[in-house]
């Protein structure tokens, strides 16, 4: 069922279990408060009359608006004025309108029970797992050794030298001589900018 109700100048469509802000009304928090100019009341889409209608409601707290600044200047007389406002309120939960109150929703038990977590096991006892293979292969090769069993037996030269399989003697590093650095030549190059020209001198 809802309502339509009027308070502080303003209206409102509240329902049971509704919070609405209105003007300031007298009252601490807790306190139960009447609001009797109901406009409008009715359920879905039938609508019933509002003769001696009333909304019970209960004042959740007393709360302020937001900050607004005031400021006047007139321009050329050294007149300015600056001053701010809060507008106070009070916080409403609406209990009942007439004899009709919030329906509340049964919840649902929780039966079950949370599963224990699975302990996790220590992080030492993954690193002696991680180590384990790793250990046994070091020691299946130092057997291997012992016995003359070598694992991983080296591989013949891919690229013998051809030079020594033909003659029989090694053959002589062939020495190759540093390439010189050619000297730029200054036959195309332009004058220095600070040299001055030579003029050929008459006979």
């Amino acid at each position: 069922m809802f309502a339509v109700v009027r308070t502080g100048g303003k209206q409102y469509r509240v329902a049971p279990g509704d919070k609405i802000v209105v003007e300031k009304l007298d009252g601490n928090a807790g306190d139960k408060v009447t609001l009797g100019e109901v406009l409008l009341a009715g359920e879905g889409s039938n609508l019933k009359s509002t003769d001696g209608l009333t909304v019970a409601a209960e004042i959740v707290a007393q709360a302020k608006a937001d900050k607004v600044t005031v400021f006047k200047k007139r321009r050329r007389h050294n007149y300015r004025r600056k001053k701010g406002h809060r507008q106070q309120h009070t916080i409403l939960k609406i209990v009942a309108i007439g004899d009709y109150k919030e329906v509340k929703k049964a919840e649902p038990k929780a039966d079950a029970k949370p599963a224990k977590a699975e302990a996790k096991p220590a992080p030492e006892a993954k690193a002696e797992k991680a180590a384990a293979p790793a250990k046994a292969k070091a020691e299946a090769e130092t057997a291997q050794q012992k016995a003359g069993d070598v694992a991983g037996q080296p591989t013949e030269n891919p690229a013998p030298d051809d030079d020594k399989a033909a003659k029989g003697k090694p053959a002589a590093a062939k020495k190759t001589a540093p390439a010189k650095a050619k000297t730029p030549s200054t036959k195309n190059a332009a004058p220095a900018k600070g040299a001055a020209k030579k003029t050929p001198k008459a006979k």
